[in-house]
């Protein structure tokens, strides 16, 4: 375990390869940006990263109920992914995971660096976004996960916030990014995925949706068709 701050929830745990890493995979757990749901979630996703010869990142940070919501949890992932160039120096590839919740995350955090409130210096290179959230105002709309959006940003979509936030109105990103999600998904509808990746490819942005079977969990379960594909996603990033 490494600590990027002092609260209990800041910090971020390294899973590294036998070899010199293909990179680096920062791995953002999901579970609707709530306390109830943590680190634990990343940490099998983190173990096969290493098998495969990635460095794996698997970043812990304040969530709703802990000390979390905006800006405080959009800080932790950015301060977490700033702290890995200590232990993990400068990884050729720095590819963001995220599953839920952790797949806005992911998302979000490609851009970050064109607010001033998060001047970067690891800059992600690719993001696959796992059954993402990845349209904050749609969530919202949507009321997933009872309320969740509104409780992490403090309110609705007519807050300023959500333009420093919503990796929907941040497009293009800038990297390329793919979208893997399940059709039968009954947590995060697949059409925000696929209506992400249609306005991302719109704005002149490298974006793929790739459909995969298993619901909403199927893209975390290591060994799942689902999670087969993802592996064969970083296979091409990671050049092999």
């Amino acid at each position: 375990m490494i600590r990027y701050g002092d609260h209990p929830s800041q910090y971020a745990e390294l899973t590294r390869p036998d070899g010199p890493p293909l990179g680096l995979v920062v791995v953002i757990h999901g579970g609707f940006w709530k306390q109830a749901y943590g680190a634990e979630l990343g940490r099998p996703l983190a173990a096969r990263l290493a098998e495969l010869g990635w460095a794996a990142w698997n970043v812990e940070y304040r969530r709703v109920g802990d000390g979390g919501g905006f800006p405080a949890t959009f800080d932790d992932v950015h301060a977490a992914i700033e702290a890995s160039a200590g232990p993990v120096p400068g990884p050729a590839r720095v590819v963001t995971l995220g599953h839920s919740a952790g797949g806005h995350l992911a998302t979000w955090a490609a851009a970050r660096g064109r607010f001033d409130r998060w001047p970067v210096s690891v800059g992600v290179t690719h993001v696959v976004s796992q059954a993402g959230v990845v349209d904050l105002t749609d969530g919202f709309e949507r009321d997933l996960g009872g309320g969740a959006v509104a409780a992490l940003m403090g309110g609705g979509p007519e807050l300023p916030a959500y333009d420093l936030a919503d990796p929907r109105r941040q497009l293009p990103i800038g990297v390329p990014a793919w979208c893997v999600h399940a059709r039968d998904d009954d947590m995060v509808p697949f059409a925000m995925s696929q209506d992400y990746v249609a306005a991302a490819r719109a704005a002149g942005a490298d974006a793929t949706l790739v459909e995969v079977p298993g619901g909403h969990f199927g893209v975390i379960e290591v060994g799942s068709p689902a999670w087969a594909r993802i592996e064969a996603l970083l296979a091409e990033i990671g050049g092999g």
